[in-house]
């Protein structure tokens, strides 16, 4: 067997864009699930319910369904945050980028994008516990979303300088 045939019968690598797509769907899918376990067990007041709050009517969003809709606009924004980092940071080395990132999200849902929520009280009336949780999961799933990023980046970097010599 030729070596072009025996690497014909290796699976194509995933793009790099779809990496992106499925490391944003699983960080949502994730930290969302961690964000509700948080919420279940009193660690923060906010429940990843408030996403929802804005734009549906009813008490149905408090419901199991109004969790399961929740969890898949978190996925939805997360993939989009996901190809945002990739866009703007995917360049930068080293896992502070990624927590520096999970604090600018913070800062962005609970400072600028707050009115918006009415499920999210204003930053001064907030639990300690709240804060501490709260910032603790951006900077986790910051972490998550901008390492995986980087280290894909980097690999693939790698990957193309050895394919071209």
């Amino acid at each position: 067997m030729t070596n072009e045939q025996h690497i014909n019968n290796y699976p194509k690598p995933m793009s790099f864009l779809m990496m992106v797509f499925w490391t944003g769907l699983f960080g949502g899918f994730f930290w969302g699930v961690i964000g509700y376990i948080a919420y279940f067990f009193n660690f923060t007041e906010v429940s990843p319910n408030v996403i929802l709050e804005p734009w549906a009517l009813g008490d149905w969003k408090y419901s199991w369904i109004g969790k399961v809709i929740s969890l898949i606009f978190l996925i939805i924004v997360s993939i989009i945050i996901a190809f945002v980092y990739y866009a703007v940071l995917r360049k930068l080395k080293g896992i502070w980028f990624g927590m520096g990132f999970g604090i600018v999200l913070f800062l962005l849902v609970f400072f600028v994008l707050n009115p918006i929520f009415p499920g999210i009280k204003p930053f001064m009336e907030l639990t300690k516990n709240t804060i501490i949780t709260s910032i603790c999961l951006y900077i986790l799933y910051g972490t998550f979303i901008g390492y995986s990023i980087n280290y894909e980046y980097e690999i693939s970097k790698v990957q193309d300088k050895e394919a071209s010599t």
